[in-house]
C-alpha cells in the first residue's frame, strides 16, 4: 500500500456537460455575479493597467472635477461582462473554440461603492460548416437600476461532433 495522492484528471472535473453551437437559442440570458466596486478593486486594476490617471485614486482630486468618489476605468466595468465570471464558458466546454471580439459603449458613470450587475443574452447565431458565431449582448447595470454599460461579445464555438 503506498500513501500516494490519487491521481486527478482536470479535464473530469466539469460542473456541467458541453452544449454545443446548436444547442443554444438567442433570447437565452446568462447572468454574472453582482459585484460591488471596493477600493481594492480600483487599486488591484490601478496596478494591472498601470492607468495612474488621478480621476482612478484621488478622492480629492475627483471631488475637485465634480465627482462623488473615484470613478472606475471604463475597462474596469468591461471586465464585469468577462463570460468566465458566471457559468456559460462551463456550459461552452469543449464547444469554445475562441473569443473572438468585443465592443462596449460607456454609458454612465461608475463610482467606487456601486454594485454592478452584469448579464449577457444570446442575440445572434450564426451557423457555419463545423462551427458557428454566438453573440451576446453585454449589459452592466448599477444598484439604482442604471444601464452603465451595453456592448457585445462574439464566441467561436464547435458544433456536436457527429
Amino acid at each position: 500500500m503506498t500513501d500516494a495522492a490519487p491521481r486527478i484528471d482536470p479535464l473530469s472535473l466539469r460542473p456541467c456537460a458541453t452544449r454545443w453551437f446548436e444547442d443554444y437559442e438567442v433570447g437565452e440570458v446568462f447572468y454574472i455575479p453582482s459585484r460591488t466596486m471596493t477600493d481594492a478593486l480600483f487599486s488591484a486594476f490601478q496596478l494591472a493597467s498601470g492607468d495612474n490617471h488621478p480621476i482612478h485614486y484621488d478622492r480629492h482630486w475627483c471631488q475637485a472635477q465634480g465627482h462623488r468618489e473615484l470613478l472606475a476605468h471604463g475597462y474596469q466595468v468591461v471586465i464585469q461582462t468577462c463570460a468566465g465570471a458566471g457559468q456559460l464558458p462551463h456550459m461552452m466546454g469543449d464547444a469554445l473554440v475562441a473569443f473572438l471580439e468585443q465592443g462596449s459603449r460607456f454609458l454612465g458613470a461608475v463610482y467606487a461603492g456601486d454594485t454592478l450587475y452584469p448579464q449577457l443574452e444570446i442575440s445572434e447565431l450564426v451557423p457555419g460548416r463545423s462551427t458557428g458565431v454566438m453573440t451576446c449582448k453585454a449589459s452592466v447595470w448599477n444598484q439604482d437600476g442604471k444601464l452603465v454599460l451595453d456592448g457585445f461579445h462574439k464566441y467561436l464555438l464547435r458544433k456536436r461532433p457527429a
